[in-house]
């Protein structure tokens, strides 16, 4: 491959590459080995094995900018991008290059989404900890960024008061010992559900 064209691109550090056969496309250094990007310039000729890497760089970037459209329209996590992104038949080793290039930059947080899905759920939801805690886990959050998400949640709504609203609300259809387990498949404790 020879390059006729390279330009820095508005999206930063990644370069639009035109090589003089083919299609042109997008590279960034983070996605190349060592040393490669500093010699992407006019005229340079590569051989058959950097000429392939610059063509993964190329799809990792083409990756990246649909992640990033994905990620413009609404927070996401790692585990569901990625899930849309093999859907999209992008081959899982450049999904998961994009995704660690993403999650360093910051455009990309399992923790963020989280908070945002507590924050949404609330609205119609009434669940406790444990009910949310295994929501976050079917969506791909890990233990410990969904207790910390858990935790920031409940410092800013009252658990009990969730606990209330949720009794209030099952009570119209259900009492006795199917009240306590509708209430105990929300994810209330027996403690906080006998404390009513």
């Amino acid at each position: 491959m020879i390059i006729k064209t390279i330009a820095e691109t508005s999206y930063s550090g990644m370069f639009k590459v035109a090589p003089e056969e083919g299609s042109a496309f997008y590279v960034r250094a983070e996605y190349l080995p060592e040393g490669l990007f500093e010699r992407i310039d006019v005229g340079v000729e590569f051989d058959e094995n950097e000429t392939d890497c610059l063509l993964d760089a190329g799809l990792t970037c083409a990756v990246e900018l649909k992640a990033v459209s994905y990620l413009a329209r609404a927070e996401q996590s790692r585990f569901g991008l990625t899930r849309k992104l093999i859907e999209k038949k992008y081959d899982k080793k450049y999904v998961e290059a994009a995704m660690s290039y993403l999650e360093l930059r910051g455009y990309l947080s399992d923790l963020r989404y989280a908070t945002a899905w507590l924050n949404t759920r609330k609205t119609n939801h009434y669940e406790g900890r444990s009910r949310l805690s295994a929501e976050l886990a079917t969506r791909g959050i890990a233990r410990d960024v969904a207790n910390k998400a858990l935790d920031n949640f409940f410092a800013e709504n009252d658990e009990d008061e969730i606990c209330r609203k949720a009794y209030e609300k099952l009570s119209r259809t259900k009492s006795g010992e199917k009240l306590t387990a509708a209430m105990l498949r929300q994810g209330f404790t027996q403690k906080q559900i006998r404390n009513l």
